[in-house]
Parts: C-alpha cells; structure tokens; sequence
C-alpha cells in the first residue's frame, strides 16, 4: 500500500500528525557514538544526554571521551543495570571528579520517579511513572507463579504517551495522545518494575499505552537494550501492534526471536473497522499476509489478541468465522483471548465465562489453539490508560502544524 493511499484513510492520518507534530515539538532523542563524544553540551541538547539505554560500548567510548579508562565504561554498565543506580551522584565507583565532569556536561542517569502506585488484590502492581516533560506514562508488574512455585515477572511497558488509534474499548485512546516515548523511557519501565518487586523481571510486554509500531525506532533500541544489557532472552519479549502499514515487514527484516501480537479483536474486515477505527487502511487481508511474513522470516509464531466485548464479537459465529481465518496457519499462530476490562464510560460489557469458554472451545475443535488470559488486577484500574487518566486530565495533543510530505514520510518510514 502507498503512502498516498494510507493517507487517505482518517484514523491513521490522525495517529501520523500526532506523531509527527510530537516529533516536531520535541527535541532529537537520537543517540550516536559520535555525539556521545563530544564532553561539552549546550543547554538546549542536554535533555538527550541520558547514560540508561546506552550498550557497554557506548559507555566505555564515553569514559574515553572523559579522559578516563575504558573500563570506567564497564562500570557505569554495572552501575546502570545491575546496581540500578538513579543518579550519577551516587556513582560510588567511580572518581568524584569524573561524576561531576559528567553532570556538568549535563549527562544524567534518566530514571524518572514513580508518581503514582497501586496494588491489586492478586499482587499485580500498576505504576504510574512522571516523565521530564511531566506526563505520566504507565506500566505494570504481573507476577504469576507456576506450578513448581517458581514466579514469573512480566512488565507490561508502555510505548508513547497515550495513543493516536483511538480503538473503541481502550481507555488509552480515550485520553489522547502527546509523543513517542524514547528508548530509555521504556527501559526505566522494566527497571521501576525490578525495583518495586525487588526481583528480576523475567518477561516484557510490549502492550502498554501506544501503538510499538508507531514508534519502532525506539522501540527496537529498548528491545536491543533489555536483551544485551538487561539481559532478558528475546524469546521473553512480545511487540504488541494493532497493525500499521509498511511496519510489520519493517520489524520481520530484523529477525528478532521474539513473539509478535496482533490485536485483531474481529474475524471480518467490516467488524472489525467498527472496533478499531485504524483498520480501514489496512485491509484484514493484507495484515495476515504481513504475519505470515514474520512467522516465515523468524520461525515464530504469532499470536492474535482478541478482546471479547459482549454481544459484539464473543458469539460462536464469530469463533467459526476466526478459525476459517486461521486454518492454515497450524502451529504457526495462537489465539489470546481478552474478557474485556470495563472501563468508565464504555459501551461496551464483559462476557460472561460462558460466552467465553464456548468461543474458545469453538477454537480448539477447530485445531486453531487458544488460550484464555487471567484477568489480573482488576481492582487496580488494570484497563491500559485508566489509571492515566484518572490522574492526568491536560490535552495530550501537540498543536503545532505539520505539512503533507512530512506525513507520508512518516507512514513510509
């Protein structure tokens, strides 16, 4: 699909402007190693010159930049990842005079503190995180434990600052959208989630507020960062997307191993447009076409999110008509299903369990395998984007003006 032609469609031509406006209105978050270099910053650059999300050899290239031994740079990655050190102050390690050189060349760590927390009755923790510019952003902590009594932490991270798609049953697109989050805004998610559990997380969701793909830069950077510096296996990671034109061939070039979720939420092109605005530019045809790609590129399967929403989409028609969709995947895809989580406002209801466990059923006796996901934090306004918006009511849209050619770039990047 040409850019021209996306551009034609609404929902996606809103989500563009809001990104691209958000990059306009924001200074560059790009890091290289050549700026890295450079010791002295003026005022205005020092807002990217954060050390969290740099590699080991980025860092040890700093320390040298400083005029210090390379292996300073090694401990900074210790400091930074394994000591999970908030502020270069407290860089005990390293030389008093080396810490201050760089605070002074307005380095920082870029942590950001935590503004607000709230426990679930089932232990799932919901975080809300108050980034430079003030916004907040969330993140979750769901801890499960299995069978042999070993725990698994999964942090559900966020992407952007709410979100440009505006599905109908999200309460993320409900509160508007401001920018694209950087790499080590989506870092410091996973690391406040280590910190207020006091254990390492051992899975990372990409199904927190905003859309990966719109933002795959940085995304793919945090990907790279959890799993070299953090060390998370790639296996342990999912990139979640409503799906974008042009952006889930882009991100299977990459050949990560790590799983792709797409939040299909309807068996049909007409159904599912009423759900999700957004799917009116990218044909149901044309999104399975692109999966099949990245189950061939990368040998994992992929797996289909599908909020149930009562009376809408959760009858065993729709079952029959989704297995119909998937029938020659095989093993090549699974089914996520979602009892949706009600938020404020909504039109939409929870199913109740029968209505469920038929439609999975209705699956599974069609060979497409299917699984029910644990409602965890209910009482925690686990809806994405409800806690946000209860303690966030600003505007979240830029107001700057973007011209036409910026948009298409946007989209065919």
């Amino acid at each position: 699909m040409t850019s021209v032609a996306v551009l034609r469609h609404a929902p996606l031509v809103r989500a563009v402007q809001s990104r691209a406006l958000a990059v306009a209105s924001s200074s560059s978050s790009v890091r290289t190693t050549s700026d890295v270099a450079i010791p002295s910053v003026s005022k205005n650059n020092q807002e990217s010159r954060v050390l969290l999300g740099m590699s080991e050899q980025d860092l040890q290239q700093l320390a040298l930049e400083f005029g210090q031994q390379k292996y300073r740079g090694k401990q900074l990655h210790h400091l930074l990842y394994k000591r999970k050190v908030k502020e270069i102050q407290d860089f005990s390690h390293l030389p008093l005079a080396f810490r201050n050189e760089l605070q002074e060349a307005g380095w920082s760590v870029g942590r950001s503190p935590i503004y607000k927390e709230v426990t679930a009755a089932d232990g799932t923790v919901k975080l809300l995180i108050k980034l430079q510019d003030n916004r907040l952003v969330e993140t979750v902590g769901i801890p499960v434990e299995d069978n042999k009594g070993s725990v698994r932490l999964t942090a559900c991270v966020s992407s952007q600052v709410g979100c440009p798609l505006r599905c109908s049953f999200c309460a993320t697109g409900k509160g508007g959208f401001s920018r694209n989050l950087k790499s080590h805004e989506i870092v410091e998610q996973v690391l406040a989630i280590e910190e207020i559990f006091k254990r390492r997380v051992t899975n990372v969701v990409f199904m927190g507020m905003g859309e990966p793909m719109l933002n795959m830069k940085e995304v793919l950077e945090a990907h790279r960062c959890l799993n070299k510096d953090i060390q998370i296996g790639q296996r342990m990671i999912t990139i979640s997307s409503v799906g974008v034109p042009n952006t889930i061939r882009k991100l299977a070039s990459h050949k990560l191993q790590s799983t792709l979720a797409i939040s299909l939420h309807a068996p049909n092109q007409k159904l599912r447009e009423k759900i999700v605005p957004s799917a009116k530019s990218y044909p149901l045809d044309a999104i399975m076409k692109d999966c099949k790609d990245y189950f061939l590129q990368t040998s994992r399967r992929v797996s289909f999110e599908y909020t149930l929403l009562a009376g809408v989409n959760d009858a065993v028609e729709h079952a029959i008509e989704l297995a119909e969709l998937l029938h020659e995947w095989g093993p090549g895809s699974h089914v996520n299903l979602i009892p949706f989580n009600p938020i404020e406002g909504s039109e939409y209801q929870r199913p109740y369990k029968k209505s469920v466990l038929a439609f999975s059923a209705a699956l599974e006796s069609r060979k497409v395998t299917a699984s029910v996901r644990q409602t965890r934090g209910l009482d925690a306004s686990a809806a994405c984007g409800q806690l946000r918006n209860e303690f966030q009511k600003i505007p979240l849209v830029a107001s700057a003006e973007v011209q036409q050619p910026q948009l298409e770039m946007a989209v065919a990047s």
